[in-house]
Formats: C-alpha cells, structure tokens, sequence
C-alpha cells in the first residue's frame, strides 16, 4: 500500500481518438445548435486526418459543412484573456494545414460573456482580427 497521492493529470493530456475534452464537447453543443438554425448544414467530430508532410499529420477537431456546401474546418482552444492559447507546434500544423489544403480554416475558443469567437487562418487573411462564431 502506497501513502502517495496519485499525480495529477497532466495538462494537454493525450486522450483516444473520439474522445472529445470540455471544450470540444461545448463546441459540438454550439454546432447542434447552429444546425437546428439552419447556419450549419453537417459537422463531424474528428473526421478528417490531413497530410502536412513525410510522417506529418494533422487531426482537426471538427469538419464543419455550411448551407451552401462550402467545408471548413474548425479547431477548438481553450481561451486565455480574450484570446485562446494554443501550443506553437499546434499553431504551426493549422496554419501549414491551411496554406495547403481548400478548406477554410478557423481557431474557435469562448469567452464568458462574450460566445465563441474565431480567427481565420486561411488563403491571405492570416492573422485578422478575433470576430465572433
């Protein structure tokens, strides 16, 4: 019998593939909702695996199908301040990602008070302003 405490869970925890964190989990209730509004025509949790480079792979959190067909792909952070934090290599694969694939690529993250805003990372619109979801 041990007298230690069990370690806490690390942040960034790597969980099984479908398993969705508490963000995830907001944001797919977000994206239910857009859906019975008619502004989201279809999402999937996890549904795509895009090829950076050699052994370079990029999970997305969400597919997301607007009314008009048009695919984006959305990935979810949690928020810091006003902003959200990801890490740089996380940062890094979506806006590689997003210089090579047709999709239009979106950083979603909520802020309390404010709903979920988001930062378009695709085509020449790099770095604009947060806007909301």
């Amino acid at each position: 019998m041990s007298w230690r405490r069990p370690l806490p869970a690390a942040r960034g925890q790597v969980r099984q593939r479908g398993q969705m964190n508490k963000a995830e989990a907001l944001y797919a209730q977000h994206l239910k909702t857009l859906e019975h509004a008619g502004e989201v025509a279809w999402f999937a949790y996890e549904a795509i695996k895009l090829r950076l480079a050699n052994n370079t792979f990029y999970s997305p959190d969400f597919l997301v199908m607007r009314p008009d067909g048009q695919l984006e792909v959305h990935e979810v952070k949690g928020a810091k301040g006003d902003g959200y934090y990801a890490e740089e290599d996380a940062k890094i694969k979506a806006k590689v990602a997003a210089s090579i694939y047709p999709f239009m690529f979106k950083i979603v993250w909520h802020v309390k008070g404010r709903g979920w805003q988001s930062e378009c990372l695709s085509g020449a619109a790099l770095n604009p302003a947060p806007s909301a979801v």
